[in-house]
């Protein structure tokens, strides 16, 4: 499959799903994935009224945790799938007026991003950079429309090869987690396909070593749930410098 059929199909498979994303994500990981959400958020450096952009925002859940940490946030939403912006959009319509006010949708792709060069100061991406191919191209147009000083987080899951609570999570990955998908919204690639790329994805030491090729100048990652997912976080240097890559709990300079 080359990289045009992969994007067409990733996009048709949200597309399918968007209207029980939210229901299974908060199901399938007994509601663990609000607090991944905050965690990543957390990770999110922020001037009192700067500009996010929020990556695969999917159903807007990370745009509205951006805005409700950081109120005075503009966040630009982006996503390749509009079926999952439209569903994401509904609930912007029965929230607060400053949701409607600050958080504007765009469909999409990360690989060219419309915006112009240093424009906005944090970017986001939840489970989202492994469903795009290349990675470097993402990487690359994130730098590009950072501000010098600008920092990328990541909320993704970590590879499914490592066991994790003695290899139940990854039965549970592997055999559960896709018959629940398909029993819920009758689709049965769609949960397949998100247990297939999860073991199939870098562990958090070489994703972390990837963004530092890519020319980010500091990356720190940190577990949540057992390592089950990992925050991962990166600055666009002001200055050349040394990139170096670290696994600390909170950030620390170099």
């Amino acid at each position: 499959m080359n990289i045009s059929e992969h994007s067409q199909k990733v996009a048709g498979l949200f597309g399918r799903i968007a209207r029980w994303y939210d229901f299974l994500n908060h199901f399938l990981s007994l509601g663990i994935d609000i607090y991944w959400r905050y965690r990543l958020v957390r990770s999110m450096p922020m001037p009192s009224e700067g500009i996010a952009l929020d990556l695969a925002a999917g159903t807007l859940d990370v745009s509205r945790e951006i805005l409700r940490q950081h109120p005075g946030a503009k966040i630009l939403a982006m996503d390749f799938s509009l079926p999952m912006l439209l569903t994401g959009q509904k609930k912007l319509a029965k929230a607060n007026t400053n949701e409607l006010n600050s958080i504007f949708s765009l469909q999409a792709d990360a690989r060219a991003i419309p915006l112009p060069d240093e424009s906005v100061d944090s970017v986001s991406i939840a489970f989202g950079i492994r469903n795009i191919l290349p990675r470097s191209k993402a990487y690359a147009e994130i730098l590009r429309v950072l501000k010098p000083g600008g920092t990328l987080c990541i909320l993704e899951f970590g590879t499914g090869k490592k066991k994790v609570w003695k290899g139940l999570y990854n039965f549970y990955l592997s055999r559960i987690l896709p018959l629940i998908g398909k029993v819920v919204s009758k689709d049965a690639i769609a949960y397949s396909y998100l247990a297939e790329t999860i073991c199939n994805f870098p562990g958090p030491h070489e994703l972390g070593r990837e963004i530092v090729q890519a020319g980010f100048s500091r990356v720190f990652f940190y577990p949540l749930s057992s390592g089950i997912v990992y925050v991962h976080v990166a600055r666009k240097s002001g200055e050349p410098g040394k990139s170096c890559l670290q696994k600390v709990p909170f950030c620390r300079q170099c």
